[in-house]
């Protein structure tokens, strides 16, 4: 098949582009490198079934192609706290876009929602039936609720033209590639301890994530595409830590000492976060693999190798 990735550039899109090269597709991948880079990718330059083109997904792009996962846009709270209107037209323009080249050539679209469409949950776990509790004029709104309509507009492209698409809800994805500065939490603990510096933790570090290794989310969202499951779909590790036991995990495997910096919370930060996985189970046959420590481990191992070189 010939597969157009969008973001494919970036953290998750490189994984997942190298995997459906793998697969033995033939794969466009796009991105305009406002977050994403170009040494995500140096794996695949060269490849005879891959092409890489500098687009924003925001413009129009006419190609054939078979499948489309749109990943494109700012998923970090930095990036999107820098450029709020432009991830908000991401969300929004980029997923348009996707879903008239879908239905310009009868493709199917795959679309990575976020957990933080669940905003401040009011039920734990999430499941995909909870229509979530977010702010719409808070400080991450432009993302919240610019995957909140990216959702909407697929479902209605899906009920009025008969495109098909499939929805991805994803829960703190980490990994080798993820961006020194994306302000994640994962990579903020891992550069400050690899670097001898406090790591810096929000609050009182009581609140919980769950963190889903990248190889996993991307097995997930091939599975996915390759389903006849048009309802949206957890895709995220159930097993729940809170940020202090994340610093204390990191600062184990890097072997330095634990120091924090304590921090004011930031605006709209949800205090739990834990998905639901029981369709993912159920229709997908799929469940996280790699532990936290083994995935911890690789991630660290891939920043020590990029500081060297840098």
């Amino acid at each position: 098949m010939r597969i157009l990735v969008t973001g494919g550039a970036g953290f998750i899109g490189s994984h997942l582009c190298e995997r459906l090269v793998s697969d033995g597709h033939e794969v466009l991948c796009v991105d305009s490198l406002f977050t994403g880079r170009r040494e995500n990718l140096r794996a695949l330059l060269g490849h005879p079934r891959f092409e890489f083109l500098r687009h924003d997904v925001c413009d129009p792009l006419h190609t054939e192609v078979d499948q489309i996962y749109a990943l494109a846009c700012p998923a970090s709270p930095v990036h999107y706290a820098k450029n709020p209107v432009r991830t908000i037209r991401t969300c929004v323009e980029g997923t348009l876009r996707a879903l008239d080249l879908a239905r310009e050539v009868g493709a199917r679209v795959l679309l990575t929602s976020t957990s933080e469409v669940y905003g401040t949950a009011l039920v734990h776990p999430q499941p995909e039936s909870y229509w979530g509790n977010v702010n719409p004029v808070g400080v991450r709104s432009c993302y919240d609720q610019g995957k909140r309509c990216a959702e909407a507009l697929c479902v209605s492209y899906a009920t009025q033209f008969g495109v098909e698409v499939r929805i991805a809800r994803l829960f703190n994805c980490y990994g080798p590639r993820l961006a020194f500065d994306d302000g994640r939490v994962v990579s903020n603990f891992v550069l400050q301890a690899l670097r001898g510096d406090p790591l810096t933790v929000y609050g009182a570090g009581s609140q919980t994530r769950s963190f889903c290794y990248v190889s996993d989310t991307v097995e997930a969202l091939v599975r996915l595409m390759g389903s006849d499951e048009s309802r949206p779909v957890n895709i995220g590790n159930p097993d729940e830590i809170t940020i202090r036991q994340l610093a204390e995990r990191v600062s184990g495997i890097v072997g330095a000492p634990l120091r924090v910096v304590p921090r004011g919370l930031p605006g709209d930060d949800p205090e739990r976060r834990r998905p639901d996985i029981t369709r993912a189970r159920e229709v997908l046959g799929w469940e996280p693999r790699v532990g936290l420590d083994e995935g911890l481990a690789r991630t660290i191992e891939d920043f020590q190798a990029r500081l060297r070189v840098g």
